[in-house]
């Protein structure tokens, strides 16, 4: 089942103002948050992440119904990668290098930023490299 394109944007707003405070505060705690939020989003789809929730129950009664629609798979492949990158962070911060955690959590920002301001989703566009590459070589 096809999903609202702007849940994942709304989520990756959400998820663009807490990497930011992370990188404001040096918060290992919020990464951590942040980290679970991925690690939901990734297991269940975006949908079941907390960011999903919010959008489903709060936001998308007060702006209509959705007019267009995407497959789910890309936006939970791009909840993995950034949880791979938030898991990269939260290691630096919790047990070192900082530079890690800075690094890390600095990329997850800059692909979050690019997919709530612009709707370019750095993971999705990954996935369907992914899904052409493997198309091709079967």
């Amino acid at each position: 089942m096809d999903i609202d394109v702007r849940g994942p944007r709304f989520g990756a707003a959400v998820t663009t103002l807490v990497l930011a405070l992370v990188l404001i505060t040096g918060s290992a705690w919020l990464l951590a948050w942040q980290t679970l939020a991925f690690a939901l989003g990734a297991a269940g789809g975006v949908g079941r992440s907390p960011y999903g929730w919010l959008f489903r129950k709060i936001v998308r009664p007060r702006i209509g119904p959705p007019t267009e629609f995407e497959s789910p798979q890309p936006p939970r492949f791009a909840q993995a990668v950034g949880l791979v990158f938030a898991g990269v962070g939260l290691v630096g911060f919790t047990l070192g290098p900082d530079v890690l955690g800075l690094a890390a959590t600095g990329l997850a920002l800059a692909a979050a930023f690019l997919n709530a301001t612009f709707g370019y989703c750095l993971g999705c566009e990954m996935y369907l490299l992914m899904r052409r590459v493997t198309v091709r070589t079967e």
